[in-house]
């Protein structure tokens, strides 16, 4: 590829070399042209094949290597071969050069830039991976935007070479057509600039752009065709009615209210959603009463001789309840309503885009935004109905600790309850049919979490396919799982499914709405947070892709804004971090190596280990690392991953330098206390910034303290 690239540009370099120093230029030039029509014409007209050979060739090499003088050798083409002859010549010799263009600029400059801006070029890579012919096509059609630039700026996007040819054929043949027309009056012509005037560049425009207009009126027409069937009432009981209580609803609720809408909250179970009940509060809560009653097991490595706990797990989960107690004030109807959210308490049903029922209740509203979240995902596992399964839903029902736990699943929740779990004294078992856990992190995080379970007693099992459940008369309840062609056998007293979650789509009116689904089953909607009927927006776990409380409420603001004013505000997810609040906690945000790989995004990688960090050796949590991602040769943050005691506090500096553009330069300059775990940040900077200092200059400046000294 070195060598392609070296020819290539060698070829460009004697091509435009050529062009400059032999004044090749004057050749295309109007005043020359004119000069020798009569011969050129002449000469065509008793060696027609040969002409249009030579023309057709000369053509190509300018396009190819964007030479000035298109529009004169088009005008020529239309003099020479008539509107017909000539329209077909330029329109094949036009886009086979602009073609070739395009692969030359591809070969020197594509993998270069989107290893250095694959990150931010992303939505443009999506965005033309399913429309770039369309979009090509519209500005083929006007002549405003220079063709070699559009070539180069294609060229560093995903565009087929088979899309990129057939949309610039067809694109450009309208305008090709008109100049080869205008070439038939060549001889009389006095100026170029009279072709391309305002008016005709502004008809072109015009042209191009109708194609754009056509689509977004026919998009518009399919969203408010869905709506018609429905009617639209003459006037509204409220701005926005918003379905869901959790981290989504209540979030979007209070920015409609706070704007000083109407806006009415309806859950038809406990505002606070699944965040608060049984989600991120009492997961945390049982992962501190696991952890004290490590630390106390192993108070030895702290000095302590003697010390010993018992596990009541009443009190454990009777603290849980009261945690949950404490914060639910926060979220209470009562709350929201003295902040002028109508909280409403029932089953919500879409009628129409336009009304919403609860109960005997009907409600007419200019938008709604649904927030109804998500529920775990429960496969049918032959024999699961019969092992009375616990979900992370289900699971704070528990009212003795199980003696045997099996926890099916490897990511972040089945990692911390199985680590919970644990620590409160449960023999855990975990199974993964993939192979490792916590399978979207990099390899060697994977196996730092797994190292750590195994000691910890909890037994690891990966690459394991759950078959059935079942029971037998000696050891109760079991699991068969399918592992390198055989079958291994579990037995447990209670099993915990972790296996993601599920959005929440049925049972209030979607079904009839013809709402469309993703894949993966959530919502639908666009940048905006917008389904596919206007006025009806969607954010949090029913809209994916990602389902946590943070992001959720990154949304909700989102969808509140864009319910209230129209669909403008794109929702953007430039630095999305997430944790597995294990020991050691797992934190990331952007890029993980594995991804960077996968998405051929070039890249560095600086690494800090905890092994010797006097904060970590201090609490005995030395065990992590910080690794970071970087541009080449940069020091623009790609991604951050961080292992280690409070990583979701620690990565919360990347996220904002990666938020605001700032490198780990940055991060080095800034001052950082001592002695803390979010020095670690500050040590991988300096790793980063000492493997880039310039070590050529350091022998010259040896010589300059020598000299110094005398």
């Amino acid at each position: 590829m070195k060598k392609a690239r070296l020819l290539i540009v060698i070829l460009i370099a004697t091509v435009l070399g050529s062009w400059f120093l032999f004044d090749l230029e004057r050749y295309v030039s109007l005043e020359f042209v004119q000069s020798q029509l009569g011969a050129l014409q002449t000469f065509t007209r008793e060696n027609f094949a040969l002409t249009a050979l030579i023309y057709f060739s000369v053509y190509v090499v300018m396009a190819a290597f964007s030479i000035p003088g298109a529009l004169m050798m088009t005008l020529l083409g239309g003099a020479l071969f008539g509107l017909l002859w000539g329209t077909v010549i330029v329109s094949f010799a036009s886009s086979i050069g602009a073609t070739l263009a395009f692969l030359i600029a591809r070969t020197l400059l594509h993998d270069w830039v989107q290893s250095r801006y694959g990150d931010r070029l992303a939505p443009i890579n999506r965005g033309i991976r399913k429309d770039g012919g369309f979009y090509l096509f519209t500005i083929r059609m006007v002549p405003l935007f220079p063709y070699f630039l559009v070539n180069l700026v294609m060229s560093l996007t995903p565009i087929g070479l088979g899309t990129f040819y057939v949309a610039t054929q067809s694109g450009m043949l309208l305008a090709t057509a008109v100049f080869v027309n205008a070439g038939s009056e060549l001889a009389s012509i006095t100026s170029l600039s009279g072709l391309v005037s305002g008016s005709v560049l502004f008809s072109f425009a015009l042209v191009g752009v109708m194609p754009l207009l056509a689509r977004f009126i026919v998009a518009g027409m399919q969203r408010r065709k869905l709506s018609r069937r429905f009617g639209r009432p003459r006037k509204f009981d409220v701005n926005t009615v918003v379905i869901g209580g959790g981290s989504a609803g209540l979030v979007a609720s209070l920015i409609v209210a706070g704007a000083r809408a109407k806006v009415v909250l309806i859950e038809q179970a406990r505002m606070g959603g699944d965040c608060l009940y049984t989600g991120c509060v009492p997961s945390k809560s049982l992962l501190r009463s696991g952890h004290v009653k490590r630390l106390i097991d192993n108070a030895a490595d702290y000095g302590m001789k003697d010390a010993g706990a018992t596990v009541d797990f009443a009190a454990v989960m009777a603290r849980i309840r009261n945690i949950i107690a404490r914060i639910e004030p926060h979220d209470s109807p009562e709350r929201f309503a003295s902040l002028g959210v109508e909280c409403v308490s029932g089953q919500a049903r879409i009628e129409s885009p336009h009304v919403v029922n609860v109960g005997e209740r009907r409600i007419t509203t200019r938008s709604i935004i649904l927030a109804t979240g998500a529920r775990p995902l429960v496969p049918p596992i032959p024999g699961l109905d019969q092992v009375d399964y616990l979900t992370s839903d289900s699971v704070w029902n528990l009212e003795s600790l199980p003696e045997r736990l099996l926890v099916v699943g490897g990511g972040p929740i089945g990692c911390e309850l199985s680590q919970a779990f644990g620590n409160l004294g449960t023999r855990v078992t975990q199974v993964e049919m993939a192979p490792r856990i916590l399978f979207r992190e990099d390899p060697e995080v994977s196996e730092l979490l797994a190292e750590q379970f195994r000691r910890q007693g909890i037994k690891v099992l990966t690459g394991h396919k759950v078959v059935r459940f079942g029971s037998d008369e000696d050891d109760g309840n079991f699991m068969e799982a399918e592992y390198e062609g055989e079958l291994a056998r579990v037995h447990f007293d209670r099993v915990l499914l972790a296996l993601g979650r599920k959005p929440n789509v049925e049972g209030f009116g979607l079904e009839e709405l013809e709402m469309p689904l993703t894949a993966g089953g959530s919502v639908e909607v666009n940048q905006y947070l917008q389904t596919a009927y206007p006025n009806i927006y969607a954010c949090g776990d029913v809209a994916g892709p990602y389902q946590f409380t943070h992001m959720a409420s990154h949304q909700a603001w989102f969808a509140a804004m864009n319910a209230l004013a129209g669909g403008w505000r794109r929702v953007g997810y430039k630095a999305v971090p997430w944790a597995t609040f294990t020991s050691p906690e797992v934190a990331r945000v952007g890029l993980s190596e594995q991804e960077a790989r996968e998405r051929g995004v070039a890249f560095e990688v600086t690494r800090y280990d905890l092994d010797l960090h006097d904060r970590a050796l201090a609490d005995g949590a030395n065990q992590g690392f910080v690794k970071v991602l970087t541009v080449p040769g940069k020091d623009r943050i790609l991604g951050a991953v961080i292992v280690g005691r409070h990583a979701g506090e620690l990565i919360g500096e990347f996220v904002l330098a990666m938020t605001h553009g700032m490198g780990l330069g940055k991060i080095a300059a800034a001052t950082h206390i001592y002695p803390t775990m979010l020095e670690a940040n500050k040590f991988a900077a300096n790793v980063w910034r000492k493997s880039h200092m310039p070590e050529k200059v350091f022998p010259w400046m040896e010589r300059y303290f020598r000299w110094q000294r005398g």
